[in-house]
């Protein structure tokens, strides 16, 4: 019990230690680059890049992190393009009167009592905890959600802000006040979205929206972790 936990604190602290690291490389990198532009403007940012003067571990240490970075930024982009690419080819609506009840248009995706209106659905992810799942029929689109969270913080942030928009669904015209059930967040899209609103904003509102909201929850996180250290600062001063 004492070994793991000696293990579990020498790898917290290789972890902070790198991060440290990281941001120090990052903004000495920057200083330089500045610098060595000021000096002789022809230098191209490679050129004035270069890190000879660093030690080898810690060159590698950066290396690494620009790789992990470039590697998140990379299969996002692509999770999104993919997204992007079967909302266009799913976003093709047309009006359609209920088979079930006369003189009423109702959401195929919604009430699933015709079968043959129905497409096939398509379930997009990222990995475990980031994926969409867009369901089409022939006068309507539903797409479902499911937001990164990472520890049980971010979970109750997701829940409390996801819940915040829900309950104000009328301003966004196409949101669903209720999400899939095993999704966070859900959009619906009918025929008559797609008659008063232009196809390829709808698409960029959504694109855009997954964008935004990791970022949302990354800021709230901050936000409470800075309000909690605060707290906790004040309330021990009484015992120093």
């Amino acid at each position: 019990m004492v070994l793991s936990m000696f293990w579990r604190l020498l790898l917290l602290i290789r972890s902070v230690s790198e991060l440290l690291i990281f941001a120090v490389i990052s903004l000495t990198s920057v200083l330089i680059q500045r610098a060595t532009a000021a000096v002789d403007p022809k230098l191209t940012p490679t050129a004035s890049f270069q890190f000879g003067w660093l030690p080898l571990i810690t060159r590698h240490h950066f290396m690494r992190f620009v790789r992990w970075t470039r590697r998140s930024a990379n299969t996002q982009r692509l999770y999104l393009t993919c997204i992007r690419n079967t909302l266009e080819a799913a976003m093709c609506l047309q009006n359609f009167p209920c088979q079930e009840v006369e003189r009423h248009n109702k959401p195929e995706v919604e009430l699933k009592t015709s079968p043959e209106l129905l497409l096939n659905p398509v379930l997009i992810c990222r990995n475990e905890a980031e994926k969409c799942f867009i369901e089409t029929s022939i006068n309507s689109l539903r797409i479902s959600i499911k937001v990164k969270q990472a520890d049980e913080l971010e979970n109750i942030l997701t829940k409390k802000f996801l819940r915040f928009l829900s309950m104000r669904a009328e301003a966004f015209q196409i949101l669903r006040r209720k999400p899939v059930q095993g999704y966070d967040i859900s959009f619906l899209i009918t025929n008559f979205h797609c008659e008063e609103m232009h196809k390829h904003k709808l698409i960029d509102f959504i694109i855009q929206f997954m964008e935004d909201i990791d970022k949302e929850i990354s800021e709230l996180k901050l936000s409470v972790n800075t309000r909690g250290r605060l707290v906790a600062t004040e309330f021990l001063k009484q015992f120093v």
